[in-house]
């Protein structure tokens, strides 16, 4: 999953803003720093408390302007974001959503929508696609 951020030169420096997320963006005085800047002011503003119900906008299709850079998702961030977005769409709870999965312990869910400990093995990613089919598991991956 890649997020397209438009750059803009200014002042011996640049700012760049992300083009599906609005309030995404960020400053540098070279390239090679806005482009980290850009992947640490991606990977905050996805990374919503385990609470929210916020559902961000997806990557589009890289758009042909000039000036677009591209800032990918890291893949525990990406799978994170999308199982709670599509348990937040259904209006499940996190024990709803467990409990589809077949998932005893409310904590092993919450591991798998935390962009820091989200890492589910094959056989619950395979879960993870019969209950949420929405889930492109090859977006996730880039």
């Amino acid at each position: 999953m890649e997020y397209h951020f438009l750059i803009h030169k200014e002042d011996g420096g640049y700012w760049t803003e992300c083009l599906e997320l609005q309030g995404c963006q960020t400053q540098a005085d070279t390239l090679g720093e806005l482009k980290a800047n850009a992947r640490e002011a991606l990977e905050l503003y996805l990374g919503e408390p385990e609470n929210s119900r916020v559902i961000f906008n997806l990557p589009k299709p890289r758009p042909s302007k000039r000036n677009i850079m591209t800032v990918p998702v890291p893949p525990t961030l990406a799978f994170a974001m999308l199982l709670r977005q599509a348990r937040v769409l259904r209006k499940l709870t996190q024990r709803q959503a467990a409990d589809l999965l077949e998932i005893k312990h409310i904590s092993a869910y919450q591991r798998l929508e935390s962009p820091e400990s989200s890492n589910p093995e094959l056989k619950t990613l395979s879960k993870v696609k019969r209950v949420f089919p929405e889930i492109a598991i090859d977006f996730v991956l880039g």
